[in-house]
């Protein structure tokens, strides 16, 4: 017979199924109670192998089957296939019934340490064979290169080969805290801003919208105002908004559990801009990915934030 044919046979995955169950039972009929075949059927595809390989797997006499040194040299092969495909399915039945393995998230700083993590604990709780890992960025990873599973973003994406889901709109607001309130007064109209200390972004600061320092602009006419405060980070602004150092204007995810900051003007609103989920077009049938952004969802849902 000639190689072509050989190479054939090889590759033949049904025939080597039944091998494994010959070599494993030691008997064309064991074998073949096993498989739900005939014992008949068993022997025709066992030495329709051996014809395509040109040796002789098994040594038959009245005792049974004894795998030749060939035979054993594919029956190694073919338990570590069957191992190999066990595991398999089971990993694929396993994230069918419920979602396991690593999940490595990515967000913005802010975002992430001040609404995220407060919410982590009962997706953790809820799915305890997910592996979460958070990374917190200012500075946005490639997904696509895989740094990570799975992105929320605060600007649109931009790389094609990703899929993106919007999950909210922010809105920025202002916000004092108790202290200042005390000591300086609260602002009832905008233009009440130009006696007031404000903290602002700085120059260097990396913004998801333009015009984020609109506390400096609304109802100041032709005049300019000055801030007592500039940083180049939200996070920093929250914090030095809560010390009282000065009114400053917050997103949405920021200010829903600080109970020591008073909104000034809630009737003002200020710029806002989306929040996304995103993850690489490879995880799409991911289950884990799937589950987290469900509960995402739901999570904003309860905390009333509007879905698009």
């Amino acid at each position: 017979m000639d190689s072509r044919n050989r190479g054939q046979g090889i590759l033949d995955w049904d025939k080597l199924r039944i091998f494994h169950a010959v070599a494993e039972a030691g008997s064309f009929t064991r074998a073949g109670e096993t498989l739900n075949l005939s014992q008949s059927a068993v022997s025709r595809q066992i030495g329709a192998l051996e014809s395509s390989l040109g040796v002789s797997l098994f040594h038959r006499h009245a005792r049974g089957l004894l795998l030749s040194e060939q035979g054993e040299l594919l029956d190694r092969t073919t338990r570590e296939m069957h191992t190999k495909l066990s595991f398999t399915t089971a990993r694929i039945m396993d994230t069918r019934e419920r979602p396991w393995g690593p999940l490595r998230i990515t967000t913005a700083v802010a975002y992430g340490s001040i609404w995220l993590t407060r919410r982590l604990k009962e997706f953790i709780e809820e799915y305890p064979d997910i592996q979460v890992s958070l990374l917190l960025s200012d500075d946005e990873l490639d997904i696509s290169m895989r740094k990570a599973d799975v992105a929320i973003r605060l600007r649109p994406p931009t790389q094609p080969d990703l899929i993106q889901r919007h999950l909210t709109d922010v809105k920025y607001r202002i916000y004092a805290s108790p202290h200042y309130i005390k000591q300086y007064g609260i602002p009832r109209t905008v233009e009440e801003l130009d006696d007031h200390h404000l903290v602002v972004y700085g120059e260097d600061a990396t913004l998801p919208v333009k015009n984020l320092n609109w506390l400096l602009d609304v109802g100041a006419g032709e005049k300019k105002r000055h801030a007592i405060l500039r940083v180049n980070n939200i996070y920093g602004i929250y914090r030095a908004v809560r010390s009282g150092i000065g009114i400053g204007a917050l997103p949405d995810y920021m200010t829903g559990h600080a109970e020591d900051l008073v909104q000034v003007m809630p009737d003002i609103e200020g710029p806002g801009f989306g929040t996304y989920f995103v993850y690489p077009e490879e995880l799409r049938s991911s289950k884990r990915i799937r589950v987290f952004l469900d509960f995402l969802i739901n999570r904003i849902r309860q905390d009333a934030l509007p879905l698009r």
